[in-house]
């Protein structure tokens, strides 16, 4: 990749300035297949790895006191606009996004201020959605490690707002998910029969010296959160869960036939939880990966993501170029990845479409 990957949200970097942001005009390779038919690329594309900081949020931030006024010192991914979205979407063959808003819990500084921030974030997702029924959808904001307070953010979010499914982050301190402590809110997703978006964080203990997190960190914090809904019960507890992990699993795909060597679950278990996941392609995924994630999870679970705006327009055009010429791929495979899995998943975008 040729773009410098942007800060990731957490609270020292919604605190630091960072470089200018990347230019919004996609690369001449992507923009060339932008032009061309839908066929060619598999139809239109779902994106359900997409991130929005609307200005309604932006501006909790600033009173909040978690963003400086001055825009200037606003880390690039903050610096989020709906025209400038709708261009980076339009240029590489975007038809939705499926929104969410990946806010670190130590952003918070009081359970009170986690509630109003993710109310504000799951109104303005919704808001967007209702503004642009087919170009968005919204995962919603569970303000977690407070169940009640996530409990009461589902019912919300589901009966009041309409949202698609939601977004949970991997951990909570060191607790990840698939910790008994989040039984509760599983189990009423559960019986909501819901689609779970999971976003990685900063690993706990913070990231090591000269590793850039999105190298390995956050690859390892997705996978930590898939063993653990693994070896919990957690998969097998709430069988009607549709659980996206984000950056194609991270490297849960490539070794989990350490299972069985290490007694933990055995490898038919192992194919079995594999299959329960879905995996979204924001890693992004490469040539030599895509044969091994297929391989590994089937056909039917992978979703197409780029990550905007935490990845630059750039990067997403990259992303787009890459897929589209993934030589693992044929127009059939490209067609289910790009669209057709995300809209039997997520019914409700399908439906907002078909309108």
């Amino acid at each position: 990749m040729s773009d410098a990957q942007p800060a990731r949200p957490n609270r020292r970097t919604l605190l630091k300035a960072t470089t200018a942001t990347a230019a919004l005009l996609a690369t001449g390779a992507c923009a060339d297949a932008a032009a061309g038919e839908q066929g060619d690329r598999g139809g239109a594309r779902i994106d359900t790895h997409h991130h929005v900081v609307p200005p309604e949020l932006q501006a909790w931030l600033i009173r909040e006191g978690i963003l400086p006024p001055d825009q200037d010192q606003w880390p690039s991914w903050v610096r989020w606009d709906l025209a400038k979205t709708l261009d980076v979407m339009d240029a590489n063959g975007i038809e939705v996004g499926v929104a969410s808003t990946p806010a670190p819990f130590d952003l918070f500084q009081s359970a009170a201020q986690a509630a109003e921030g993710a109310r504000v974030c799951n109104e303005t997702m919704a808001s967007l959605v209702r503004d642009n029924p087919r170009r968005f959808g919204f995962f919603a904001y569970l303000p977690l490690p407070h169940v009640d307070l996530a409990l009461a953010e589902v019912a919300y979010a589901f009966d009041g707002l309409g949202a698609d499914g939601v977004l949970m982050m991997t951990h909570a301190g060191p607790h990840y998910l698939g910790d008994p402590a989040f039984d509760p809110v599983f189990a009423e997703l559960n019986r909501r029969k819901a689609v779970v978006f999971t976003h990685p964080l900063d690993l706990p203990g913070g990231p090591a010296e000269g590793i850039p997190a999105q190298f390995g960190d956050f690859l390892l914090d997705t996978t930590r959160a898939a063993i653990r809904m693994i070896t919990s019960g957690t998969l097998d507890r709430y069988p009607d869960l549709s659980i996206i992990l984000s950056h194609a699993g991270g490297f849960l795909p490539y070794m989990a036939g350490r299972f069985d060597s290490d007694e933990i679950i055995d490898q038919e278990q192992a194919r079995a939880a594999l299959r329960r996941f879905y995996f979204d392609t924001a890693l992004p995924a490469a040539p030599y990966a895509m044969p091994s994630l297929l391989g590994a999870v089937g056909e039917n679970r992978v979703l197409f993501g780029t990550d905007w705006n935490a990845n630059s327009a750039g990067v997403v055009a990259e992303i787009c170029t890459e897929f589209d010429r993934d030589p693992a791929l044929d127009h059939r495979l490209r067609r289910k990845i790009n669209r057709d899995n995300a809209l039997r998943l997520l019914p409700s975008v399908a439906a907002r479409l078909s309108k």
